[in-house]
């Protein structure tokens, strides 16, 4: 006997089922919010090496790119011989292992630079620290003794607040100095298991560029299986559109660091100012955070050379004041151009929600997947206004107050013109009447 089913009955019982679990799950997330977070953190830490893996392959998608078409194709395409798939393969593990080997020479070029010189910023901060601090006592208090007002402003300050201040260091900071010892200790094997998930992920991410097109490929089918094509079409057009701006405003912001940094290392060797490679190194890599970066990495960098030389730190302030105007309006503009298409409220919008949640990693990540959601929001708004058959400009609503059924646009002035009119017209016959009279 075979058995008949209703795919009637079936799909609702699918939907009942889907709509019994989705809410099971909104009580969970809503009642049990801890638990999953610290379940999904667990998960994240576990898969964080393929994670690793696939960020740094998508990070190194360009550069294999570049080198297998514009130099490894068109060298051997010169000789007139056709591509076989055994020469792509070939082509790929040669550009893979090329783009690793131009990587990794880079990241120690930088550092085998880098990592003597800010060492040895850092020792001579630790042994000329007590001159430090005596340079700016003796600054200070000639400051303070041309200026009396400010002075007893001081002091005051000082006597309101110097018993809280002790206090404060005997109840709260000397009891969790133990704490403070066992959370560096972590910390310490956290940046070992971190350093171990990089490495696994480098080993991950050239399995993924080997394969990448076939990613890619099972990727789609799974999508065209799933989805109508239409939808899928929309679906993998929006998935391009966010890679494109992704790696493009990252990698352009990365440039944009690198040609700040050297420009500040410049501009403070010329200025004669102390630490001038550290300090550029602190001011290139905060660059990367848009709007925000700039100035936490003023900050450090101010107080470094305000230890040395007061009156330096303040042609410092100056100097990163011209150097931020220049980035935002004449190199920044024209390496990431309008990759974001962000207007500046939407990008410190993006930065302090996306920092918020996800602290540094959102503040970087933050504009371009913020950009993505406006550029989906504003398509989808502009769909359901064709089939309206209403205009997509936004300049077109700048002063509309509502719309008539055969769509003319009526506009504030108007309303509040034909206002006045009605009110002059009500009024108008007992003017005529007063004049009668």
């Amino acid at each position: 006997m075979k058995l008949h089913m209703n795919k009637r009955y079936l799909h609702i019982g699918i939907t009942a089922f889907l709509v019994i679990a989705a809410s099971i799950c909104f009580y969970y997330l809503v009642f049990h919010g801890d638990r999953f977070s610290a379940q999904l953190k667990n998960f994240f830490t576990i898969i964080s090496p393929v994670l690793y893996g696939i960020i740094f392959a998508y990070l190194m998608t360009p550069m294999v790119n570049g080198i297998e078409r514009r130099l490894l194709i068109p060298i051997f395409e010169k000789n007139g011989k056709p591509i076989s798939k055994k020469h792509k393969k070939i082509f790929r593990i040669v550009s893979v292992f090329l783009t690793l080997f131009i990587v990794c020479q880079l990241i120690y070029g930088f550092f085998s630079i880098l990592i003597p010189n800010i060492v040895k910023s850092i020792k001579s901060i630790s042994y000329q620290f007590p001159y430090y601090v005596q340079n700016l006592t003796i600054w200070s208090a000639k400051f303070l003794e041309d200026n009396p007002d400010i002075e007893k402003m001081v002091v005051n300050f000082l006597d309101t607040y110097s018993e809280e201040f002790s206090n404060y260091l005997n109840d709260s900071i000397v009891p969790q100095m133990e704490t403070l010892v066992k959370q560096v200790s972590l910390s310490l094997i956290s940046v070992l298991k971190l350093l171990w998930n990089f490495i696994i992920g480098i080993v991950i991410s050239v399995y993924v560029l080997f394969s990448k097109e076939t990613f890619a490929g099972q990727a789609k089918k799974i999508v065209f299986a799933l989805m109508s094509k239409k939808t899928a079409n929309h679906f993998i057009r929006d998935v391009r559109f966010t890679s494109d701006t992704f790696i493009g405003f990252i990698s352009g912001k990365i440039i944009d660091s690198i040609i700040i940094g050297f420009i500040c290392f410049a501009g403070t060797s010329i200025l004669k100012m102390p630490y001038a490679l550290l300090i550029s190194v602190i001011v290139g890599v905060t660059n990367i955070i848009p709007f925000f970066g700039p100035y936490l990495g003023a900050v450090p960098s101010t107080i470094l050379i305000l230890m040395v030389n007061p009156i330096q730190s303040f042609y410092f302030i100056l100097f990163i004041l011209v150097l931020q105007q220049v980035d935002g309006n004449v190199i920044g503009p024209k390496i990431l151009g309008q990759s974001t298409g962000l207007s500046g409220f939407w990008v410190i919008f993006s930065i302090t929600v996306f920092g918020g949640i996800m602290g540094i990693p959102g503040m970087i990540i933050g504009v371009p997947f913020f950009a993505v959601l406006y550029a989906m929001t504003r398509r989808i708004t502009n769909k359901m206004l064709s089939k309206k058959g209403l205009p997509l400009e936004t300049y077109m609503y700048l002063d509309v107050d509502y719309i008539e059924e055969n769509d003319n646009f009526i506009p504030r002035e108007e309303k509040i013109n034909s206002f006045f009119r009605l009110k002059w017209k009500k009024n108008e016959p007992e003017k005529d009447n007063e004049k009668g009279e």
